[in-house]
């Protein structure tokens, strides 16, 4: 039986971090409120957590989940490496909205999926959210909903949806603004082999941060639409935009 506790109540949002917590480190689900839309959360570094994740969700292996992280820093443990232009973005827009993915820690010990490779990593705003990953560490988080399904924006619909394959639910009220991340690719800034064609950043789904403010900081770094239509070579997991990963 899952339970439910009101983060605008201090003493049950205490209880409820605590609660997710043991929840986590038994490799159980939570459901957590952060910035974008609600998210159904794993540890990251449990296979056995991730498959219960994507099987909640009603959702394969081919669409990894991405990874929320609680500090800047934390991105370098799990990226091959993080490009200037990658800090520079971090630097403007997280915590936020923004979603980057790039290639991963090849000495990571961790299954979330058919990546490719790659991890997608996103450092949410907001008290819980950041509290708990404080404590948790690296999550493997998607959107609270089923598959096909619009993503939560309050506890209750995730409730609906995921039910008790979900131990705790923590209910921080109405998401801010209802609106999923923008994913980016910046895989081919680490790993460029073809000269003739430059290395781009490449938006694989629109959402918190639009694509103007990805410019004013990127410049000609940033794929337009007509280059990223013309360039499937970076496929990945994390582009199911349906979705609404958080």
């Amino acid at each position: 039986m899952s339970t439910i506790f009101d983060c605008s109540d201090e003493s049950q949002l205490l209880a409820g971090m605590r609660h997710a917590r043991q929840a986590i480190g038994r490799g159980e689900l939570i459901v957590m409120p952060t910035d974008t839309v609600y998210g159904v959360a794993a540890d990251a570094f449990s296979p056995a957590a991730v498959q219960r994740l994507l099987e909640a969700k009603g959702r394969g292996r081919d669409q990894p989940p991405p990874v929320l992280i609680g500090t800047k820093e934390t991105l370098a443990a799990l990226a091959e490496s993080v490009p200037e232009p990658v800090q520079h973005l971090i630097d403007a827009f997280w915590p936020g909205g923004l979603t980057i993915v790039l290639p991963a820690q090849p000495s990571l010990v961790w299954d979330l999926g058919e990546t490719l490779g790659t991890v997608a990593v996103r450092m949410p705003e907001g008290r819980v959210a950041l509290e708990l990953l404080a404590e948790t560490g690296p999550l493997a988080v998607s959107s609270a909903n089923l598959t096909g399904r619009a993503a939560a924006i309050a506890a209750p619909d995730a409730e609906k949806m995921l039910g008790d394959s979900v131990a705790v639910y923590l209910d921080g009220g109405l998401s801010k603004d209802g609106v999923a991340s923008t994913i980016i690719d910046a895989t081919s800034l680490v790993r460029h082999s073809d000269d003739t064609v430059p290395a781009k950043v490449r938006v694989l789904r629109d959402g918190a941060v639009s694509r103007d403010q990805l410019r004013e900081v990127l410049g000609d770094l940033l794929a337009t639409e007509e280059e990223h239509e013309h360039d499937h070579s970076h496929e990945h997991g994390h582009t199911h935009e349906q979705d609404g990963d958080s």
